[in-house]
């Protein structure tokens, strides 16, 4: 009896110990990481790092003084130097570290290595990024931040900066439409494209920004955002007489922007501008973010007059895509799929498109469709992505560079009603207040 109740004071405590851990690691996997992950892998670290350097061809022979130096002092052989190491830097993610490179090596070397070192150092994932010539930073990832995602407490926004989903390296991922000032947003049903879209409107929404939403599904996603937008159409026909409107209103900001560029001697060098981002503040036209959601609904036709009509808006969208930027018009075009098979025009548009997401898709031509021609690499990891994961995606861009990226949960209800706190924000442009949405009791309608 007295051996049972020994065995139950010391077992009990430690299955209670046991079982907090373990809950916690699921549910909590961040309270987890900074009370037992973080110490573990970091005394692992410290303690391995020389070993598991060398294990993974990142030393180097050591200089011929260093070598003499060794013998002479302690006569002992002479060890392969790993890359110098900066300190230890904990986040409530992982850690961060510092290698400075020996001569010769290259960051394609430890990015090769980052496999090895992951399982070496027990974490969940190792990403490289360099600092500058000689260094660079390992950052490492203690658990899956994308299966709940957290954003970070500072997130590089501000005006025209959105943080809109979570990186796998537990960074933010920002829209920044004067860096990329077109995207092509792709995803199957029920991917979380939808999710995608409701982050970019509500967190443009507090900002000086007109917002225009062309939503074929008869206004179904953007309809209920219409306190904060600036013109609406719910369908091609609509869309057919609000292009032309964009195009003018571009031309017109072209002419403002020519005006300035007449140059009389009294205009310093410093106010010569080729976009609207150089013209004073007072005269700066406000910036304006189309929305376009299922734009294969666009190119569809069913008769001849349809294919004339399908015709001058593609041209039209091509024109925004191309000549936008500088007038400050940017596009942000979502579907299911977008493809040379939708017709004339499809191609040239979405060469267009810089930036690149690609949600879960039902083929791999849909994904080949968002990310072959610039990231033919993320092609079978955006194939990979399963169904239990709405929201995650592969954000690609025209460098090549591509990430798994996941969008927080976020309800239509919320994001309307960050939109109406807003609403009061709408800017005045004149050309675009007649497709300006109103509300009539619960039904959010294009105005006349």
């Amino acid at each position: 009896m007295s051996e049972l109740l020994t065995l139950l004071g010391v077992g009990g405590p430690v299955a209670a110990i046991g079982g907090g851990a373990l809950y916690t690691r699921a549910k909590y996997p961040h309270l987890y990481w900074s009370a037992v992950g973080l110490p573990v892998s970091a005394a692992r670290m410290l303690g391995s790092y020389g070993s598991v350097m060398d294990a993974c061809g990142l030393t180097v022979p050591p200089s011929r003084l260093r070598a003499l130096a060794v013998r002479a002092a302690t006569r002992r052989e002479v060890r392969p130097v790993p890359p110098r190491r900066g300190l230890l830097r904990p986040t409530s993610t992982g850690l961060r570290l510092r290698l400075r490179l020996a001569p010769g090596q290259e960051v394609a070397d430890v990015v090769a290595s980052t496999e090895r070192l992951r399982h070496a150092w027990g974490v969940h994932a190792i990403h490289v990024s360099e600092v500058k010539p000689g260094t660079v930073e390992l950052r490492l990832i203690g658990y899956d931040v994308l299966r709940r995602v957290r954003m970070p407490r500072r997130s590089e926004g501000g005006f025209l900066r959105v943080p809109v989903a979570l990186r796998e390296d537990a960074t933010a991922f920002v829209r920044d439409y004067r860096t990329i000032p077109h995207q092509l947003t792709l995803g199957a049903t029920l991917s979380g494209k939808s999710m995608y879209l409701r982050h970019l409107v509500s967190g443009l929404a507090p900002q000086p920004v007109a917002l225009v939403g062309i939503d074929c599904k008869r206004g179904v996603e953007l309809a209920p955002f219409a306190p904060r937008l600036s013109a609406l159409a719910t369908d091609p026909e609509q869309a057919a007489e609000l292009l032309p409107v964009l195009v003018g209103l571009m031309e017109e900001r072209y002419d403002l922007i020519c005006a300035r560029q007449h140059i009389p001697r009294d205009v310093p060098d410093a106010e010569i501008t080729s976009d609207v981002w150089g013209l004073p503040e007072d005269e700066r036209p406000v910036p304006v973010v189309v929305f376009i959601d299922e734009v294969a609904e666009l190119f569809l036709t069913t008769s001849r007059k349809d294919e004339e009509r399908r015709d001058e808006m593609v041209t039209q969208l091509i024109r925004l895509a191309q000549l936008g930027r500088a007038a400050g018009i940017y596009l942000e075009v979502c579907g299911q799929r977008f493809g040379a098979e939708l017709g004339k025009g499809a191609t040239m548009l979405r060469a267009q498109l810089t930036g690149r997401v690609c949600h879960r898709v039902n083929d791999e031509a849909s994904a080949k469709m968002a990310l072959g021609d610039i990231a033919p690499d993320a092609v079978m990891a955006a194939c990979a992505i399963p169904a239990e994961r709405p929201g995650l995606a592969v954000a690609g861009d025209s460098s090549g560079g591509w990430s798994r990226i996941r969008t927080p949960y976020l309800t239509l209800a919320d994001a309307a009603a960050r939109c109406a706190e807003s609403g009061h924000l709408v800017p005045d442009v004149p050309v675009l207040e007649p497709f300006r949405p109103f509300v009539r009791g619960s039904a959010v309608e294009p105005a006349a």
